[in-house]
């Protein structure tokens, strides 16, 4: 029953926003609107990943030598200076690991 649920689910969320994107002309979109859509990755980036450096498994907030935040830093200027996504993922995971498991 709980799988079936999953992916029901899944199908359903995939058509309702497959839809959008297939159905929809882009030049029906003014400039105005392709404009703020341009932002939308921008502003849902930061809220995925922030509860997951700063807040625990209990829902409180960490402190702040814990080493997610050191590894969210070094991430954050490896992307400022670079622009490389990669990069950047590679150096905030790598320093992460380095901080736990070497000091």
């Amino acid at each position: 029953m709980t799988w079936s649920t999953i992916i029901i689910a899944g199908i359903v969320t995939y058509f309702t926003r497959m839809t959008m994107i297939a159905l929809v002309d882009r030049d029906l979109l003014g400039e105005k609107v392709k404009e703020v859509l341009a932002y939308v990755p921008s502003a849902v980036f930061p809220a995925i990943i922030f509860p997951g450096i700063f807040i625990n498994d209990y829902g409180t907030f960490i402190e702040i030598n814990d080493p997610k935040i050191f590894g969210a830093i070094i991430a954050i200027l490896v992307g400022y200076f670079s622009r490389n996504v990669i990069a950047t993922i590679l150096s905030g995971l790598s320093s992460y690991w380095v901080i736990i498991f070497l000091l």
